[in-house]
């Protein structure tokens, strides 16, 4: 049962992953730029929104 509600929704879990894989990598862009600049607090916000990211990407895999 679990597998034919997962594969009804797969159309939009895929647009989802990429839509996330394309957020991950502005935010670890973000990331780069915060740490070059020393932004300590803009580095602790990154980080946040990363995990996020990271933890939605996770549920969308299983």
């Amino acid at each position: 049962m679990k597998k034919t509600a997962n594969s009804l929704k797969r159309p939009d879990g895929d647009k989802r992953m990429a839509v996330l894989r394309l957020e991950l990598d502005y935010e670890l862009a973000t990331l780069y730029e915060a740490m070059m600049e020393n932004d300590e607090e803009k580095k602790r916000e990154c980080k946040r929104r990363l995990e996020k990211l990271r933890q939605e990407l996770m549920r969308l895999q299983v």
